[in-house]
């Protein structure tokens, strides 16, 4: 009994794991750089944060591919290896956007996030590789699932700029970008979430061909079927009601993050339901 409470500690999985202990060192490091050019103007605190979260990146990919090549599979079958995934793209949709606005104002809460998601990941550790049931052996198993985590990687994006908005109401970001002027939060939370929900959009759509191929209905009322399609909602409602008039501001970042809360619900909170056990895409 000892040996098997040693064998699952966080600890003892990080021993067996340098590759990932090393990830989550790099997004702590990128955190804590990013966290740095709050204070500091200096050029190189920006560059090095950058850099720490593109060694984080790869190492992160590395994990990935490890773990693609032992399983014989794409590893996204469990909630710990969809985890390790959702930890890449929260930081590869921030290294764009760092791109296309010029600014690493919200680089601390990306490389946060993708640390957080490791760190969770650690907790629901998954060493025994598990075949994928016949439905998941399928074509569209791969498009559907990447589609989907870029999506929750700009919304979490647009979620972190909403937080910032409501801290700072007025914080622009500098001129210079390569849209050529000042760029507000709010147009930046709004561009995240228009691409996010394209992204849902897409991700319902291949989903519902899937779902016709293997079980023969374009869509089965199954609980996290019917909570994407409540988070898709949601964000359609945002874009919506930001051409309303009073629609606007704080009231707007709040719906944002209120649709990202509705987001992880759909992605962790469906075990939580009595009906959970029928879903065919509970993690196991």
């Amino acid at each position: 009994m000892i040996a098997i409470l040693v064998s699952q500690s966080p600890l003892f999985v990080v021993s067996q794991s340098p590759l990932f202990l090393l990830t989550v060192t790099l997004y702590s490091a990128a955190f804590i750089a990013y966290a740095a050019t709050w204070r500091s103007h200096q050029p190189i605190v920006g560059r090095l944060a950058t850099l720490a979260l593109g060694l984080a990146i790869a190492a992160n990919s590395g994990l990935i591919v490890a773990r693609w090549i032992e399983a014989e599979r794409a590893p996204f079958k469990s909630l710990h290896e969809s985890l390790v995934f959702l930890a890449l793209c929260v930081a590869l949709v921030y290294l764009v956007m760092e791109r296309l606005y010029r600014t690493r104002v919200f680089g601390a809460l990306a490389s946060l996030g993708s640390t957080g998601a490791l760190l969770y990941a650690l907790v629901h550790w998954d060493a025994e590789v598990v075949r994928l049931p016949p439905a998941l052996q399928s074509g569209w198993f791969i498009p559907h699932v990447v589609v989907y985590f870029v999506g929750y990687g700009a919304l979490f994006f647009a979620t972190a700029v909403a937080a910032v908005h409501l801290v700072r109401p007025t914080l622009r970001l500098r001129a210079g970008t390569i849209f050529g002027s000042e760029v507000d939060l709010e147009r930046v939370t709004y561009d995240a979430i228009a691409f996010g929900f394209v992204l849902l959009t897409i991700g319902l759509l291949v989903g519902s061909v899937w779902a016709k191929e293997a079980w023969g209905d374009y869509w089965v009322w199954d609980p996290k079927e019917n909570w994407s399609l409540v988070s898709w909602l949601v964000y359609g409602s945002y874009l919506h009601l930001r051409r309303l008039k009073g629609w606007r501001g704080r009231r707007l970042s709040w719906l944002a993050i209120g649709g990202f809360a509705v987001v992880l619900f759909t992605y962790l909170g469906i075990e939580l339901l009595p009906t959970a056990a029928e879903s065919a895409h509970a993690y196991q």
